[in-house]
């Protein structure tokens, strides 16, 4: 849609401009937003606002910089709903799951798969999450591996390869082998649709050795490092992804002292000019659905740790695609504040894929917003479960409404 479109009318505005005024959600009241060719073009007060072709009044409403989902597991076939009413009932999440969805995956069809993402990815948008990272990891197989992330593709610009998600049935006795197929003409395959490389560094997945040579091989073909790490207990995953760079280690449930120390040793932002962080990204979706201990949250903030949420829409683990939900759980059980999960659920999120043009709203930054049915942020953990996002725009394009 061409031509401008102004937003006024807003009674809060989160920009999450560090450079400018209002906290760190860098919160303007009585605002406006300008947008132009799908980028945001002017921020400032409502009665400065410039002339537009078009015009949508926010009504005095909050309006966000879109969610920026930065875990998800999407292209997959099948759910695990009993597995969850078995949870429930007391059976503990060891991960194993993952194999019955590998089946189901590997026997779908393309249109199937792309079915399931591009329903979960309507459902998500709705909640007003506009940029969201999603991995492959379902189908184990050369073929498998790369139609998992063409398909992905298709949906975002942040795929992620995750080959090594788990050992595969017919390579449980053979490791080293898989480890070499997935270094080998798995990555081949894989890599020309991917932007990130990613390894469950965990027991009864993959030790660290495996976790390094895969991920060098990643780096090495030029994908970016993400990691998941210390969900199942401690372990030498967060040390593995500070050393190597990676852009984010996902879960960090079980933390050490050192393990704290060395992600807030990386820096506490990303922005354009500043050196990249190792961001931890907090998946309270997967702790709610396992009956799990939640990360502390606060021990990470107040060591100086870059936080992001994520909502890890998974079929075992988390199957959520609500980021409003990750928000009120982040609060309620992380000890978080409302300002701090939700500069995570934005800021945080595009820290955590190395972007500087979402997750904001500032001049230059894609036109990725929501608008509320409430007057503040506050509300999204104030009132959890309640649907709150009124209009989303992506790009500049209003979507459907919810």
């Amino acid at each position: 849609m061409r031509g401008s479109l102004l937003v006024d009318n807003i009674g809060e505005l989160v920009t999450n401009d560090i450079g400018g005024e209002g906290g760190p959600l860098g919160i303007r009241r009585h605002a406006a937003v300008l947008v132009e060719d799908g980028q945001v073009a002017w921020v400032g007060p409502a009665r400065d606002a410039p002339a537009a072709d078009r015009r949508i009044d926010a009504e005095g409403a909050a309006v966000l910089p879109g969610f920026v989902d930065s875990h998800a597991h999407l292209v997959f076939a099948g759910d695990r709903a009993a597995e969850f009413a078995a949870r429930m009932a007391g059976e503990p999440y060891t991960g194993g799951g993952i194999r019955t969805t590998v089946g189901a995956t590997r026997a779908a069809s393309d249109d199937e798969l792309r079915a399931t993402v591009r329903r979960l990815r309507g459902e998500a948008m709705r909640q007003g999450t506009t940029t969201i990272e999603i991995k492959s990891g379902y189908g184990l197989t050369v073929a498998d591996e790369a139609r998992s992330l063409r398909i992905a593709a298709e949906f975002t610009e942040d795929t992620t390869f995750l080959g090594a998600h788990v050992v595969p049935a017919e390579y449980a006795d053979r490791p080293d082998d898989y480890v070499g197929m997935v270094c080998g003409p798995m990555l081949a395959a894989a890599a020309p649709y991917a932007r990130w490389i990613d390894v469950f560094c965990e027991r009864g997945a993959f030790d660290v050795d495996h976790a390094r040579a895969i991920l060098a091989c990643g780096q090495a073909v030029g994908l970016g490092v993400r990691l998941h790490a210390n969900q199942l207990g401690p372990g030498p995953g967060v040390q593995l992804g500070v050393e190597l760079g990676a852009a984010s280690v996902d879960h960090c449930t079980h933390l050490t002292d050192a393990d704290v120390d060395a992600l807030a040793s990386t820096g506490t932002t990303w922005v354009s000019g500043f050196e990249p962080t190792t961001v931890a990204t907090l998946l309270p979706g997967a702790e709610f659905s396992t009956r799990s201990p939640y990360p502390d949250a606060r021990r990470l903030l107040d060591a100086g740790a870059t936080v992001a949420l994520a909502t890890d829409c998974n079929p075992g683990s988390s199957y959520t695609s609500s980021m409003p939900f990750c928000i009120a759980l982040a609060v309620r059980e992380m000890r978080m504040t409302p300002a701090e999960a939700v500069w995570a659920a934005t800021a945080g999120g595009a820290a955590a894929l190395r972007r500087t043009d979402v997750g904001r709203l500032a001049r230059g930054a894609r036109a990725d917003l929501m608008i509320l049915d409430a007057p503040s942020h506050l509300h999204l953990a104030y009132r959890p479960g309640v649907p709150l996002i009124r209009q989303v725009l992506h790009n500049g394009v209003p979507q459907c409404r919810p």
